[in-house]
Order: structure tokens, then sequence, then C-alpha cells
């Protein structure tokens, strides 16, 4: 569970965030704003649950901040701080439903008592939404099940002609139309592996009813499970209010999702989400793109949430019983899970071993296929297979590694090996260059809005993907970079120009003068025009 302490008071917000024993309620992380502006982007980018803010803040009042919270997310609970016992104060927190109005200083216990009947009311809340009794109860009923048919079908390119869609959505009671929607694929990661089928088919309906209930606010939303194992939702907007864009919204609940998933089933998801696309004319292609995009986030990296670019379609799959069962060897390879993998090319062989351990044309077969999916993947990838093999190409080209069983299993292990470490680095190329692009941007544009959005949709990613690409390519937070660079400057400009303190400010993006000296003796103790002056 996630809290953010709010307060134009620096001190404030440190004393509260560093002293208190948060974790003992359950806390997992503090986050820290000195704004209300700055507590409203953090929202957007982060699973916020609890909100402390003070009411009395420059620019934005903390009753305007928790007003604009609720059109955001009605589920984050408030908690007010108050030097003032104020009954309009009080009067207007009940209207925005806060769970407590406290004055300052509260007491520890006061404090403390605050948040915990906020993390009661989440968990009562969330415990409800995500009930194996409810989906349980949801399961048993026949209607889901059609409209999981529907989806199904049309998800494997199934045809219906526009009038037999308009008379199935009436049927259904599902309130869908013809116009825009988006895909959103949900992969369940290895914490859901030790299900059995009847417990994981629970799981996944407790996922399909937390995803209604977070994105049922501003969406229609409409889950299936498909047959690689994937959750499929088709989404389509409901009318809207707020100043929120539809990609920022569709991309902060699914990571709302992944968030309550991980607090109430202990498991973490992968999330796709396509493009704005016409529905239904679009549907099964767009189906095909995202499922194809998985292939795309290789090695360890899991919980994360991207947005779909155009991709070519999976290859064919074929008859061999183990090698074709799912999930099938080019869907393991697709979605970087190379240990699967391995497995599968071991599980194939024991097969051969076992049932056709004189049959050439059985472990020709497998060995045709495992090659072409390596070759896709590699094409896709934009590597080639000749140059990631080295000398194991030789006995590729003379059919020598499909001779024996043994022979196509060290062949095939080898080369798996070998792509996995080929993708891996060009995965790292790809973050080095969205570091460097960040960097520079940053370096150009300090004096304009830097912020973690901003830099985002400069390098099209997600912000909560961009952190941790950022922090595991340099060990550092993009908002740790920004202080630094911004308080570098500020000390060279202090020290080599005769610029005023409001201009240096100014140029290193703090809009508020004051604010900036605040900062800037928190970090090195002296204030600005002191730093000068020790230095001259």
């Amino acid at each position: 569970m996630q809290m953010m302490i709010v307060d134009d008071e620096a001190h404030w917000v440190d004393n509260l965030s560093m002293t208190k024993p948060w974790h003992t309620l359950g806390i997992e992380h503090v986050h820290k704003a000195y704004s209300a502006h700055e507590a409203l982007q953090m929202i957007d980018t982060h699973p916020i649950d609890i909100v402390i803010s003070d009411i009395q803040m420059p620019e934005m009042t903390g009753i305007e901040l928790i007003e604009r919270i609720r059109i955001r997310d009605k589920k984050i609970k408030c908690i007010l701080l108050s030097g003032y016992s104020e009954f309009d104060y009080a009067k207007k927190a009940i209207q925005f439903e806060a769970v407590d109005y406290l004055l300052k200083p509260p007491t520890d216990e006061e404090l403390m008592g605050a948040v915990q009947k906020a993390i009661d009311q989440l968990n009562n809340e969330w415990e409800i939404v995500s009930s194996l009794t409810r989906t349980q109860f949801t399961l048993r009923e026949n209607l889901p099940h059609l409209r999981g048919r529907l989806l199904l079908g049309a998800l494997q390119g199934q045809r219906i002609a526009a009038a037999e869609w308009d008379r199935k959505l009436a049927n259904y009671a599902l309130p869908f139309h013809t116009g825009d929607a988006a895909l959103m694929l949900v992969r369940l990661e290895e914490e859901f592996g030790h299900y059995d089928s009847n417990d994981q088919t629970l799981i996944e309906y407790a996922i399909i009813n937390m995803a209604e209930e977070i994105m049922g606010e501003f969406m229609e939303v409409w889950g299936v499970k498909e047959e690689h194992g994937y959750l499929v939702f088709l989404l389509q907007f409901k009318d809207r209010k707020g100043d929120i864009g539809k990609e920022t919204i569709l991309e902060k609940l699914s990571i709302q999702l992944q968030s309550k998933v991980k607090q109430f089933l202990k498991g973490s998801l992968s999330i796709v989400i396509t493009e704005w696309f016409t529905f239904p004319d679009q549907l099964y292609d767009r189906f095909r793109q995202a499922s194809a995009y998985f292939r795309q986030i290789v090695g360890d990296e899991r919980e994360f949430v991207m947005r779909v670019s155009d991709v070519e379609t999976p290859a064919a799959q074929g008859p061999l019983d183990v090698l074709y069962t799912p999930p099938t060897f080019i869907s393991l390879l697709e979605s970087g899970q190379w240990d699967a993998a391995e497995e599968k090319i071991r599980a194939v062989c024991a097969e051969l071993d076992e049932k056709w351990s004189e049959s050439w044309e059985h472990c020709m077969e497998a060995g045709f296929l495992i090659t072409a999916s390596f070759t896709n993947i590699a094409h896709r990838n934009k590597l080639t297979l000749t140059t990631l093999m080295g000398n194991d190409v030789e006995g590729l080209q003379s059919g020598e590694v499909f001779a024996t069983i043994s022979k196509l299993r060290r062949w095939s292990l080898s080369v798996l090996g070998k792509l996995k470490e080929g993708t891996s680095n060009e995965i790292k190329d790809i973050r080095s260059e969205y570091v460097k692009k960040i960097q520079d941007f940053t370096d150009k544009n300090l004096h304009l809005d830097v912020s973690l959005r901003v830099l985002a949709d400069h390098v099209n990613l997600h912000p909560t993907h961009l952190s941790k690409i950022y922090k595991i390519e340099t060990g550092e937070g993009i908002s740790d970079y920004i202080s630094r660079l911004r308080m570098d400057r500020a000390c060279h400009k202090l020290v080599t120009t005769t610029k005023k303190v409001y201009e240096i400010s100014m140029e290193i993006g703090y809009m508020d003068p004051a604010y900036f000296i605040k900062v800037f003796k928190r970090q090195f103790g002296v204030t600005p025009q002191e730093y000068r002056d020790q230095h001259k």
C-alpha cells in the first residue's frame, strides 16, 4: 500500500514521512509532495492509496486538492490536516469524503489511527471486489459464459456481420457499440503458477472483476481468457468528465489494476494496451498485434504496462504434440520467457526419446519448427540467426543438428542461450538511448516543465516504465537526476555570474524563488546568497 504526504512546509513533510513507523501499518512506500500540483502529478504516475494533506497551501488548498483527486480516482482515501478548527473546512472535508480531519499538530495516536481507519476502509472495499465467493457466483452464471464465447470467437478471427453484432450485443446486454475501443492484454506472472486449474480459474475471474471495478467508472469493460492464457479486455469509454486524456486514464487504471492484484491476490501482472481502434472491424487485427507485442519485452522484465505499436503477426503452429501444447514455443519466445522456453525444448526432446527415438522425421519436424521460431524472433529483433549462432550455424546448414535427438537438444539449448543474450544486449542499447534522450532534453529544457510525464511523452513511454528503465541503466531516479542537475547548475551560476537569485531560480526551473531558496538550503545548509558569498 502506498501513501503520499502533501504540505508546502518541507520540514513537516520530511518529518512525517521518515519518523513515523508507517511500515507497521503495512505502508510500503511514502511519497513526498511539497505542493498540490506536485501531488497531482504523482497521483497520475503512481498507484497512491492514501493522501495526507495540509489544508492551507499556496496556489491550491487541500480541499481543492481532494476535489481534483476525486475526479481522478474516487477510491483514494484522504486525510486533512489544519491549524484551524473551522466548521466550513470540516464540512467540505465531509463533502469530499475525507477519512478524517485533524488539527495540527496531531498526536501520533490520532495520525496513526486516521491512517489505520483509511487502510481498514480500503481493505473492506477491495476484499469485496476480489472475493472468491463472489467470483464463484459469477463463474456459475450463464450470461458471462455466452459473452466470453462471443468475444473469444471474434478474437480468433470469426467474422460476424454488423447486424449480427448489433443483435448479439443487445441480447447479451453488452453496452458496446461501433466506434473507438481499445484492448488490454494481461499476463499473469509466475506467482500464480502454483494454483491448480480450478483455483487458477477463480483467480482469473477475480482479476476480471477487479478490472471491471477499477475501470468501470470511466469505461465499459468486457473480459475473457483467450487460448494462450492472456486475459483480454475490450474497453470503450463512457461519457467522460474531467481534464484527463483517454491514454492517461487507461494507463493509470492499468497500473492500479497491477497494484491491487499484487496487494490482494499476491501476484503480479504484465499488461499491454493497444492504441484506439474501430470496433468491431479492427478487433481481430489489433488483438493479433497486441499478443505479438509481448515478445518485444524480453529478459527478466515483469510488471510492465506498455502501449502497443504496429507489429507482425505470430508465426503459425503445427502438429507435434508437446511442441504445440500451449504455451507454444514461439509464444514463450515472443513473451521473453526464456526459462520456460528451455523447459519446452527439454520436454520436446523427452517426448522424442520416449515415443519417436527411431523416427528421423519427428526429430526433423521438431528441429525445423524450433529453428523457424528462433529465426522469426531474431529477425523481429533486427538480428540474424547466423550472426548469433557463430560456429553453430555449420551444423544447421548441413542438417547435422537434426540427425539425432541428443544433437537437437544440445544445439537448441545453445542457440536459445545466444538468442537470449543477443536480444538482451539489444534491449540494453535501447535503454541507453532512452537515457541519453532524457538527459539531452532535460539539459536543454531545465527552465521549462521537465516533469516525469513530459519526459515520458518525449520518448513515447509510460512514466512508470521510463522510471524503471532509467533506474536500471543509471542507478538513479529521474527526479533525483533532475534535482541534482538543477542544484549543480545553480551552484555554477552563483559562482560564475552576477545574476540575481530569482533569475537563477527561473533559469533552472523554479518558478517560485522562495521555494528554490528553501530547497537549496535543505541540500547545502546555506542560502544561495550565502553560498555565493562563501565562494567569492
